[in-house]
């Protein structure tokens, strides 16, 4: 994957980046499409959103698996199997 990044300022003083990636072709083609959709003239919104997303779901999963650990030990054998297969679903 080739990556090259580029630091600027935006109109509010804040710091973006600027990054390039490659996709594939039915990637690509998707974007397109979605961002037709919604009357984009490019991707980068829905790539922005996309990270926003996948981000957000890490942490947040990340968080009920921490929860959850905390809890050990305080468990029955049963609460402990439902214990087992929650995490599995959250990691997957």
């Amino acid at each position: 994957m080739h990556l090259s990044i580029i630091m600027f300022q935006n109109e509010q003083g804040g710091k973006r980046m600027r990054t390039t990636i490659e996709l594939s072709d039915d990637h690509r083609s998707v974007l397109h499409f979605l961002a037709a959709q919604r009357r984009l003239r490019g991707y980068s919104k829905l790539i922005q959103e996309a990270i926003d997303f996948y981000i957000k779901e890490k942490v947040r999963r990340g968080n009920a698996v921490k929860h959850l650990l905390k809890m050990r030990g305080t468990w029955s054998k049963e609460e402990a199997k439902r214990f087992r297969r929650k995490v599995g679903e959250i990691k997957h």
